[in-house]
């Protein structure tokens, strides 16, 4: 698989740069988001440590017959507000994926241009956490209206 193959999402929220990076980093936020709306991240399964090099984990839980995702990482840049960069997987051993963040204030609020990469998912997968990603993003911008 080539390490060029990944996930973009630009979105714009109606909230400031300091807002949005901190639902990201706050796990009362982050549980309410991550996913989406249908999904559950019980707040006792999160933990962050919000500096570059520090670990964060966080359970998802799909139910039905779907298993749970344990995911985990280590915060890679950490700029608040203008960037974060963290990795990410479910699987053991050391492939990661990497998340990144930019946040950028405009007129409406907060644009943030997201990417997921690393190489380690196909086309088709990609194409299926760009869609999931936006679900969680939805859901994102309903928190930060609240």
């Amino acid at each position: 698989m080539s390490a060029s193959v990944g996930s973009t999402v630009t979105r714009t929220f109606a909230a400031p740069p300091e807002a949005v990076f901190d639902a990201w980093v706050t796990p009362s936020s982050f549980t309410t988001w991550w996913g989406g709306s249908g999904i559950e991240v019980p707040l006792e399964s999160v933990a962050m440590d919000v500096r570059p090099g520090g670990t964060w984990r966080a359970t998802m839980i799909l139910g039905g017959d779907m298993p749970d995702f344990h995911w985990r990482g280590e915060f890679v840049d950490v700029d608040r507000p203008r960037r974060l960069s963290m990795t990410m997987t479910d699987e053991p051993g050391e492939a990661r994926e990497l998340l990144s963040a930019t946040f950028t204030a405009v007129d409406d609020g907060t644009e943030m241009v997201f990417s997921q990469t690393g190489g380690h998912l196909s086309a088709e997968q990609y194409d299926a956490t760009t869609a999931g990603w936006q679900l969680a993003f939805d859901t994102l911008d309903t928190v930060l209206l609240s």
